[in-house]
């Protein structure tokens, strides 16, 4: 006897959009639903499935864009530049490990 079809409600869609935003795996997901596989929640939730990651990465980088435009946060605004302004940090020049070159003093003929 088959398993009889299943149908999705609106409440399981919003619980998966929730949960994929969260980076719940689709494992733990379909194990919340009560499905057996994850290709059954893929079937199904595929929409809520991308739309849960990609809702979000926009708001998180709304916040730190407002973060960081703000003034108020250095280290979001430092954050933004390396990620997105294509800024790095580079080490700082430290004096007292360069070597300096051998000092060689010639007497040149003709000096007493």
């Amino acid at each position: 006897m088959p398993r009889p079809k299943f149908n999705p409600t609106e409440e399981q869609r919003r619980l998966v959009k929730s949960l994929s935003a969260c980076g719940v795996t689709q494992e733990q997901i379909a194990q919340r639903l009560g499905l057996r596989s994850t290709k059954t929640l893929r079937e199904h939730f595929r929409k809520e499935l991308s739309q849960g990651i990609s809702d979000a990465n926009f708001n998180v980088s709304r916040t730190l864009y407002k973060m960081a435009t703000s003034g108020n946060h250095i280290v979001a605004t430092l954050f933004w530049m390396k990620c997105r302004g294509g800024w790095r940090e580079r080490p700082a020049l430290e004096l007292s490990s360069l070597v300096p070159p051998p000092f060689i003093v010639a007497k040149e003929q003709g000096d007493k």
